[in-house]
């Protein structure tokens, strides 16, 4: 499978890149290079391979969820630059 210079310029032109004659040619004749090299694959016969998601076997990578106690107040705001009794202090974003 071939790509033209033309599809090239329509696709740079989509992303909104800016590529010049000699940026063109050598997209032109890698793209192409990709596009050839994905036209092998299809070749393979992959009628016994399964589909999958990941590469490797992995059924739940996650921790168990699991109810723990949180920081309480003071540790929590230990390291706030500006704070009242209970809240973190930040500027105003909408005016006053």
């Amino acid at each position: 499978m071939s790509i033209s210079r033309a599809e090239v310029e329509k696709v740079s032109l989509l992303a909104r890149l800016s590529l010049s004659d000699e940026e063109l040619d050598r997209m032109t004749s890698q793209l192409g290079d990709i596009l050839g090299y994905v036209d092998q694959l299809s070749e393979l016969d992959t009628e016994q391979v399964e589909p999958m998601a990941h590469a490797l076997d992995f059924a739940n990578v996650f921790r168990a969820d699991a109810v723990q106690s949180s920081l309480d107040r003071e540790a929590a705001l230990a390291n706030a630059p500006h704070r009242d009794d209970e809240c973190y202090r930040v500027p105003a974003v909408l005016g006053e």
